[in-house]
């Protein structure tokens, strides 16, 4: 199920602004969120496994499709905001994260899972107001659709940017999905606060990245080498404080990365900045699934170090590449 979310993601992100090249971009946003309402409440109320799959790739679109567009109304809502408007949105994801999945556990156990969903619902559906209510109506770019996106990819200097993101994603996930695990090798009893502060570090990250954004090359390479860091201190500590600074730097200089390469990509092309956007959350939602996979494959056969340890060399890759590579000319 969570892998046909992001594999609808990753199809939905490049491919949505070239059925809807002309749509008015609150009323695509608004309808997005609506979709994801309508998922919520098919797998709430699902009598079968295939419905709540059908449901899953419903959300997946409906996540990359905002993500895509957001950015973009945000700027043409708020312009010259560019670092708030991508601070702001991914404040939201993570506060999100940190808030949503020990609430979800509790309820869940408390309850009943489908109730979980119907809450998710009933959050999908108060967005969906707030945008329609509050977003002022923002036109498509005149160049949106098949030719913009041709555009963006041929363009070379985005996408070796944008095999940056995948790498440092990659990375990432290649470890976070065992995070518990490396936790558990170092300090058991230390895992009930070790998480919620990966999480708040990673709020952090957010707005520092918001406000290190006008040095935008350096910030840019920065966080994965910074990410590299925590995951080689993570993986390489026999000690609870130790393996404490680890999990915060990691989690602060990951959750850097969504704003940074978000405004690396528009700068590189502010003309396509619809088509960047897209291929970034593209990026994301392949690398994510590929690095949670190839770690898995890492943990079975050796142990939790070694998903670290290939996370810290891509994410340190990544960070030495954005370092040769310019936003802007």
């Amino acid at each position: 199920a969570v892998a046909a979310t992001a594999v609808a993601g990753a199809a939905t992100a490049p491919t949505i602004a070239l059925l809807f090249p002309r749509t008015d971009r609150r009323r695509l946003l608004v309808g997005l969120l609506a979709g994801a309402t309508v998922s919520d409440l098919a797998v709430a109320l699902t009598p079968s496994f295939a419905v709540l799959l059908t449901a899953r790739l419903l959300l997946g679109m409906a996540i990359a499709g905002y993500w895509s567009f957001a950015f973009g109304a945000g700027t043409s809502a708020r312009p010259g905001r560019d670092h708030v408007v991508s601070a702001a949105l991914a404040t939201g994801v993570s506060a999100a994260t940190v808030a949503g999945v020990p609430l979800a556990a509790v309820v869940g156990d408390a309850v009943d899972w489908r109730m979980v969903v119907l809450g998710a619902a009933a959050l999908s559906a108060l967005s969906t107001a707030a945008v329609a209510a509050l977003l002022p109506s923002i036109a498509p770019h005149p160049a949106a659709g098949l030719a913009m996106l041709r555009g963006a990819l041929r363009s070379r200097r985005l996408m070796a940017g944008i095999a940056g993101v995948v790498l440092v994603v990659f990375g990432n996930f290649a470890a976070y999905p065992y995070i518990r695990i490396a936790i558990g090798d170092v300090a058991t009893a230390r895992t009930s606060w070790l998480l919620p502060a990966w999480g708040l570090a990673g709020l952090v990250g957010n707005l520092v990245a918001g406000a290190v954004s006008v040095r935008l090359r350096p910030a840019t390479a920065g966080a994965p080498v910074l990410l590299g860091v925590g995951l080689a201190l993570t993986a390489s500590v026999t000690t609870s404080w130790l393996l404490g600074v680890g999990i915060i730097v990691w989690g602060f200089a990951f959750n850097m990365v969504p704003v940074l390469t978000q405004l690396w990509v528009t700068r590189v092309e502010p003309h396509r900045a619809e088509s960047a956007l897209a291929l970034q959350v593209t990026a994301f939602q392949q690398a994510i699934t590929l690095g949670a996979g190839v770690g898995g494959a890492i943990v079975d056969a050796y142990d939790v170090r070694g998903a670290l340890v290939v996370g810290a060399i891509c994410a340190a890759a990544s960070g030495i590449g954005f370092a040769v590579l310019r936003p802007t000319r």
